[in-house]
This record gives structure tokens, sequence and C-alpha cells, in this order.
């Protein structure tokens, strides 16, 4: 049988309060205003016109050492061609998800190139990636574009061209690159071939309806 509750020691140290639960972050979006601004090429001054702001309280945002009104980051939003969930909306763990074997391959208009979408639409993301499927003796054309870029072979050889430069890549070669230097690729070998393709490129993949809702800096110009 328990005896009476004993007396607190003289001396002894008081009782730790409970562990209060740790309270909700705000969102951290000012880096998510900078780099769409700075992919728009827009300066300081000309977004914060755009919404109606100053150009030092922009700066603050952009630091996060300031937070804007809704309705503030609405106009910001909206001189920047993207809706307020752009900044705002908490991804699900479910939604970043793709898997092998229920991807939908698709292709872009009459190309002959085959695409598995890997990203997911994260808001504020700037992140792409996909699996390139190139059929026996295609070759691109020469582009050039902001945005960094890295190929995977998965399958068969391409034939990387950058600047001056000729690559030839087997399965698991790697090539990282700055897209604004010209580049083109190919299938250099005799059967088809695959390659996996992340950038920070502007998106082009998805629905067409689905870019001009979720992205402004949609380009119409095939990636990689």
């Amino acid at each position: 049988m328990g005896g009476p509750p004993a007396e607190p020691q003289v001396g002894a140290p008081p009782a730790e309060p409970l562990a209060s639960a740790p309270a909700a972050q705000p969102p951290q979006f000012g880096g998510r205003i900078r780099e769409l601004r700075r992919r728009a090429g827009m300066t300081l001054q000309a977004l914060a016109d755009e919404a109606g702001i100053s150009v030092g309280f922009l700066s603050q945002v952009e630091r996060d050492k300031a937070t804007p009104s809704l309705a503030t980051l609405a106009g910001l939003a909206g001189a920047l061609g993207v809706g307020v969930n752009w900044f705002i909306a908490a991804p699900r763990a479910a939604d970043a998800v793709t898997r092998a074997g229920e991807r939908t391959r698709f292709s872009i208009a009459d190309s002959s190139l085959g695409y598995e979408r890997l990203d997911t639409h994260l808001p504020g993301g700037t992140l792409s990636s996909l699996i390139v499927h190139l059929p026996v003796g295609y070759a691109s054309e020469v582009s050039r574009h902001t945005g960094e870029e890295m190929i995977f072979v998965l399958e068969g050889t391409i034939r990387q061209t950058l600047g001056e430069a000729v690559i030839l890549l087997g399965p698991g070669d790697s090539f990282h690159f700055m897209g604004d230097t010209p580049h083109s690729f190919a299938n250099a070998g005799e059967g088809p071939a695959r390659l996996l393709w992340t950038g920070t490129s502007p998106r082009l993949i998805g629905s067409p309806d689905q870019n001009e809702r979720d992205n402004p800096l949609t380009s119409q110009q095939e990636r990689p």
C-alpha cells in the first residue's frame, strides 16, 4: 500500500514544464517569388510596380523578412502570372509519387519522341523530370534556353552535342550541363533508346491547358 506523497526536497530543481506543441511555421515563399521573378526577367522594381507595393517591402518579402497580406500576395501572383496557391499550397506525399508501369506515355504534337512524366505538380517547384523514348534515327534540333539539365542514359546510345563538343553516351552514363549553350541530342544506336532527363528549364510536360494554368513560363519548344 502506498504511503503519503513524499515531501519535496529542499533545494530540488523545479519540475520542468510540459513541452508545448511546436507553433505552426508560416509558409516561406520569398524564395519562390524571387525565382519566378528572375525567370520572368523582371527586376525588383518592375514587380513591385506591377503589384503596387514598394521595392523595399518586396525585397524584404523575397528574403522572408516580411510577410505580405493575402491581397498583396495575390497581387504578386497576378503580376507573375500564377495563382496564389503557387506559393502557399502544401503538397501531399501521396501526390508526389509516380509508379512504374502506371505512367501514361505520350508525345508532343507530331513528334516521334515518347515521354513519361516523373515530376509532379509541386506548387512553387522548378524541377522537371521525365523519361524520354527515342526511336531509331531520331535527332533533335539545336536549341538553347535558360536552365540546368542532366541526362542519364537508361538504354541505347545517345549522341549529345554541347557547343562544339560531341559526346557519345551509353547505358549508365550521365551528362550535366547548362541549357544556355547550344545543344542537341540524337539516338546514335541501332535500336530504341531511353534516357532520364531532369532540369530546371521551363516546364513543357503535361497537358497544354494545365501548363497554361499552372506555369507562366511554359515553353512550346521541345525539351530536353
